[in-house]
């Protein structure tokens, strides 16, 4: 059957499809030029290169392959990444969905039913009769979209699995940030049970010290009952240190995808110290195009903004054709001849006339969702430029403290010694020999917090740098300050 439609009832349809209207629906969001935030006093102090960016394998300069190895193991087990990795794959899935719906859809089929007729429903009235049709058919359909709303979802998709691709990326950044990191608490784990080690072989050593004072009648019980509790408590720490290792031990496992005995199989790891960082010149410009994390934001805004264009040709007419073509016969008739042939084609415009505001309600809905994109964009690249003035800034505290706080620890290891020389002697006062050792206690503990602090810190501008993530496999990332 063939559908014609009179032009002048077109048109008066067109001006009806005016009553459903977007009118005074926008956006808001204006996203932020990184150029516009100001960081250049931050970093005056810092020598600036381009050539200094972390490479993709920068927890190399770490020094430590066994770090490597573990870095490794974590991108290949751990069920993280697997996460991430599946969620991409939803994305490409969306974007192979949303393609196919701008194609034409042909399905064919075929059948034979074999039937008794009832009586009722017999023309000749006997109801005893056996009939047989078989049925072979063609039929499609296709949506003409004349506003381009179906290549706008399409691109929405494609933006949105691209992000999803950054996102698996920035996923294994931070996956081999937060193994660096774990790997240095380790270490540091380590380095707090041996001064809690050493602590408990000094106080070891003024017990015996003190117990022969008293047995020489040079100092009473007192003097004696304040060391015994002083190597009770270097007992507690050492085991605090101990236990404090396998935690660490522990998270570094489950980081890596296995159980808790993987952790306790991973030697003891070495001091490592990472080189000094450059920043890149014009850093605003280039950290946009090199974290993961602002990449993936940015192709959500345009994702958001294909969104907007798709919800908006709703509002629009809309033409779709329907078609279909084959044959019927009953059992002794020719399948294929001439009387079993049909076909029909149907054409059909959808006009949006009145919808009790669904489509304005959608249409907000996108407008608000590309707002809430520009927003997250813009505090991410406000959290990024943070991320990096904070671990520059601390790495340069950091390296001032450490050599404030080796000489601290110099000091007081020097003032011990003599302080029990003098005491050993017995020509030095008790009560100085112990509170030299307790400093000593808490300039060693410090000194190796400050240390894995500088480690971390290093970690943590790496990570901040972008990891030497590379966008060149991927499509340039749209600009973000797109408007509605």
């Amino acid at each position: 059957m063939t559908f014609r439609l009179p032009l002048t009832a077109l048109c008066a349809a067109l001006l009806l499809a005016g009553c459903v209207s977007s009118e005074g629906l926008h956006t808001q969001g204006r996203a932020v030029d990184p150029a516009t935030l100001k960081g250049e006093a931050t970093f005056a102090s810092d020598r600036l290169s381009p050539a200094q960016w972390p490479s993709a394998d920068w927890w190399t300069r770490l020094g430590d392959p066994q770090l490597d190895g573990l870095i490794r193991e974590a991108l290949r087990d751990s069920p993280s990444l697997q996460e991430a990795d599946a969620r991409s794959r939803q994305a490409d899935a969306a974007v192979l969905a949303a393609d196919a719906d701008r194609y034409p859809q042909l399905d064919a089929n075929g059948g034979v039913t074999r039937s008794r007729l009832a009586r009722p429903d017999d023309p000749i009235g006997q109801g005893d009769r056996y009939s047989t049709l078989r049925q072979f058919d063609v039929s499609g359909s296709y949506s003409f979209d004349l506003w381009g709303g179906q290549r706008a979802a399409w691109e929405a998709a494609l933006g949105r699995a691209r992000a999803g691709e950054v996102d698996r990326q920035a996923a294994r950044l931070t996956l081999a940030a937060d193994v660096s990191r774990a790997y240095n608490q380790l270490g540091l784990a380590y380095t707090s049970l041996d001064v809690a080690q050493q602590d408990l072989e000094r106080t070891r050593g003024m017990l015996d010290l003190a117990q022969r004072r008293v047995d020489a009648g040079l100092d009473s019980d007192y003097q004696l009952q304040q060391t015994q509790s002083l190597e009770a408590s270097a007992a507690a720490s050492h085991t605090a240190a101990e236990q404090q290792v396998r935690t660490a031990q522990i998270r570094l496992a489950v980081l890596l995808g296995k159980g808790p005995d993987r952790g306790a199989e991973i030697p003891r790891p070495k001091l490592i110290a990472p080189a000094a960082v450059n920043l890149p010149a014009q850093l605003p410009a280039e950290l946009a195009g090199r974290r993961p994390d602002l990449i993936a934001a940015r192709w959500r805004v345009e994702a958001a903004s294909k969104d907007i264009v798709a919800s908006k040709t709703n509002f629009y007419p809309n033409l779709n054709l329907t078609v279909a073509a084959g044959s019927k016969a009953i059992l002794g008739d020719a399948l294929f001849g001439a009387p079993a042939r049909f076909f029909n084609i149907g054409p059909a415009l959808s006009l949006p006339i009145f919808d009790g505001g669904r489509r304005r309600a959608d249409l907000a809905s996108r407008d608000a969702d590309y707002d809430l994109a520009v927003a997250q964009y813009n505090q991410t690249l406000v959290q990024a430029l943070g991320d990096i003035a904070d671990a520059i800034t601390r790495l340069r505290s950091l390296d001032q403290q450490i050599v404030e706080q080796q000489r601290a620890r110099d000091i007081a290891k020097s003032s011990f010694d003599i302080a029990m020389q003098r005491y050993g002697a017995g020509i030095g006062n008790y009560l100085d020999a112990l509170t030299v050792e307790q400093q000593l206690l808490q300039t060693e503990r410090q000194l190796a917090s400050l240390q894995a602090d500088r480690i971390d810190s290093g970690v943590l501008l790496m990570q901040a740098l972008g990891g030497g993530f590379q966008p060149s496999k991927l499509p340039p990332a749209p600009a973000a300050a797109a408007t509605h």
